[in-house]
């Protein structure tokens, strides 16, 4: 089989299926991509890829090529695993990964599947069978869909462990081709039609980010009223009708792209169609709103931000990944400049800096309670496990008029019982 497509999704695709023994292809049309990948480096950060990506090219089953005729040659499934490219305003590129697909369909043996993975709206599936249909009419080439469940961090464990697999499919032929390259991965397969697995990709992510606004929206509200936000979801999770794994924990808000991306295609999907969505259609607003949290907080302190020290802790979208792209906390320190602050950074696994930061506006620190002294706000920005250690010796190295601004509560067991002023997302400031 081929992989197309080998940034972090196609990446941990290609390495998780050579894990379990298939004969993996991986293909790119980035020719230093491939050459990393055949060293064993995969192109991001992600907790044992590289190791796994190194045992399966040893075993045999695994190898990476940028020629697309050579990938396509003998393959009888191309599994599409592009990340999908998201613009500032959460509107993706879809025609990036349809393009590639088309140019790939002229190259591929009848009687291959294509399996889709990649974020596009629902009816993408129905274009390319059209695009067949229409310019490939004698060529017996088809299609199925599974929505991708990356987790930045976890990946490898999400897709060698999925709480299940949603697969959409035409035939019971398909069927029974991708069951033999799922099953060795799990036996928890929802069977179900292409625009209903490409509808549940939008739907689980929809229902996430609805979830987050919410929490968030409430937190705002405990914030004015004197409640405590992370008690309120302590009683909503241990409602029965909502239960203990639910999405309501007060934080910051979500970023990355991903749940914006789903939010935005039922958006342009309903109005097409002259639905109107008010709760869908809010969400991303709410969102909005509440990525100025920490802008807010820092303002109510210090009206004037020129000259002020800030550290901010993280600068990852999240833990467990090396990838700025979509991070809230770059957009802060950028935002910090803007204001005219004084800004370092700590970051335990980015090596290299938003090139708008080069000419040395932004001090990169080599550890994170370097210069700590001079510190008046701390911004946790990422919430890597080795910062809860770090922050107990806080109390003995920073200023007394220290300012922490924790959003997601990540320092709070670390800091509490001491007198450093601290601040979280949906409770009353600690002082």
């Amino acid at each position: 089989m081929c992989v197309q497509g080998l940034w972090h999704l196609g990446s941990v695709t290609a390495a998780c299926l050579a894990s379990v023994r298939h004969q993996v292809l991986g293909l790119d049309s980035d020719t230093s991509i491939i050459k990393s990948l055949n060293e064993g480096k995969a192109p991001l950060f992600e907790p044992g890829l590289d190791l796994l990506i190194t045992d399966g090219i040893k075993d045999g089953a695994l190898e990476f090529t940028s020629d697309l005729a050579a990938a396509c040659k003998d393959v009888e499934v191309l599994w599409v695993t592009f990340d999908t490219p998201v613009d500032d305003n959460d509107v993706a590129d879809t025609n990036f990964v349809l393009n590639q697909i088309k140019e790939t369909i002229t190259f591929l043996p009848n009687g291959t599947l294509v399996l889709v993975s990649s974020q596009l709206p629902v009816g993408s599936i129905a274009n390319l069978e059209k695009f067949v249909q229409d310019f490939e009419p004698n060529r017996n080439i088809s299609f199925a869909y599974s929505p991708e469940n990356l987790r930045l961090g976890k990946a490898l464990d999400v897709f060698r462990n999925p709480d299940r697999i949603i697969v959409g499919v035409r035939t019971n032929e398909n069927r029974m081709v991708l069951e033999r390259l799922l099953l060795p991965i799990t036996e928890k397969i929802q069977w179900m039609s292409v625009e209903s697995a490409e509808m549940t990709k939008h739907a689980i992510n929809a229902f996430l980010a609805t979830s987050v606004t919410f929490a968030n929206e409430i937190a705002a509200i405990c914030e004015l009223v004197g409640a405590d936000a992370k008690e309120v979801e302590r009683g909503l999770k241990t409602e029965s009708r909502i239960g203990p794994r639910a999405y309501v924990s007060p934080g910051g808000p979500f970023a990355g792209g991903t749940l914006a991306r789903d939010i935005e295609f039922l958006g342009k999907i309903s109005k097409d169609r002259q639905l109107i969505t008010p709760l869908l259609s809010s969400v991303g607003l709410s969102n909005d709103t509440h990525k100025k949290w920490v802008h807010r907080k820092l303002l109510e302190h210090y009206p004037d931000l020129v000259g002020i020290h800030v550290a901010v802790w993280g600068l990852t979208y999240k833990p467990g990944t090396d990838t700025l792209r979509r991070s809230l906390s770059v957009e802060l320190v950028d935002w910090l400049l803007e204001h005219g602050a004084l800004v370092q950074v700590y970051d335990p696994v980015v090596k290299d800096f938003p090139v708008n930061w080069a000419t040395g506006r932004v001090k990169k620190c080599t550890g994170a309670l370097e210069d700590l002294e001079k510190i008046q706000v701390l911004v946790v920005g990422t919430e890597w496990p080795e910062f809860k250690d770090l922050a107990r010796q806080i109390p003995n190295l920073a200023n007394s008029d220290l300012l922490v601004i924790d959003a997601n509560r990540h320092l709070q067991e670390s800091l509490m019982n001491t007198p450093i002023a601290y601040l979280s997302v949906g409770s009353k400031p600690a002082y």
